[in-house]
């Protein structure tokens, strides 16, 4: 099964908000890793708008090309602003406010009925609902009876191993997880951390359908040019699937 890439284009908004100017611009981002063959993009427009902007959420939905992936913190209000722009894909993640950055999978275990109660709203606007777990199996359960349509493992821990047999062990468990998610019938993406020296591992496990990948390709294009960063972390992925 070929793998697809999601660009997360934050980061070139984080830049761009930084000094509140209009560049670098993540609509601009966003269409050159179209042009180098991303298959999704992904953006999180946050509670406090810290880096996307509704206007960028507003360009992006009428110049994707490809699938516009709208990552969001599990509210009402945020229902409403994936209601007016139709998202292809909605993707429930936690949030806090004085977070840098996403710190782990939502516990939907203990949140089960209210998230899906928001997921059947979702849902009745023909929005699917990917929700972003931790690689546990009680949350793949647990999200599978949500109704949700896909589940994106969170891949942090596995990226911040201390050691070759910590590595393993978190490894390990997104395998598992990637198979218990495909066997209840569930689509299943990863992402957070993942970078070029790590990445190949997670995107040989053959249920995984999908990486979202934002800082570290990022990071590269500030070095080598969007188009290359993108280029590189494509050539990674699809060669583990080979």
């Amino acid at each position: 099964m070929p793998i697809r890439l999601g660009v997360n284009v934050d980061h070139v908004a984080t830049l761009r908000q930084a000094r509140r100017s209009t560049y670098p611009d993540p609509v601009t981002a966003a269409a050159m890793a179209e042009l180098a063959g991303a298959h999704q993009i992904t953006i999180h427009l946050r509670e406090d708008r810290r880096h996307i902007q509704d206007r960028d959420l507003r360009i992006l939905r009428e110049t994707v090309q490809t699938q516009l992936n709208l990552e969001m913190a599990a509210t009402q209000d945020m229902v409403k602003v994936a209601y007016e722009h139709k998202p292809d894909m909605v993707t429930l993640v936690p949030e806090r406010r004085e977070e840098v950055t996403t710190e782990g999978g939502l516990d939907v275990s203990s949140q089960r009925e209210p998230l899906r109660k928001l997921i059947k709203n979702l849902k009745d606007g023909d929005l699917p609902v990917s929700l972003f777990i931790d690689p546990d199996l009680d949350q793949v359960r647990a999200a599978h009876k949500c109704d949700a349509h896909q589940v994106e493992l969170h891949t942090g821990r596995y990226c911040e191993a201390r050691n070759e047999r910590e590595r393993q062990a978190e490894l390990a468990r997104l395998v598992d997880s990637a198979k218990a998610a495909a066997k209840l019938g569930m689509r299943v993406a990863a992402g957070h951390g993942l970078n070029y020296d790590n990445v190949a591992d997670v995107a040989a496990i053959p249920e995984i359908e999908e990486l979202n990948i934002g800082h570290s390709i990022v990071a590269r294009a500030v070095l080598v040019g969007f188009d290359r960063a993108v280029r590189e972390m494509l050539e990674l992925i699809q060669r583990s699937r080979r």
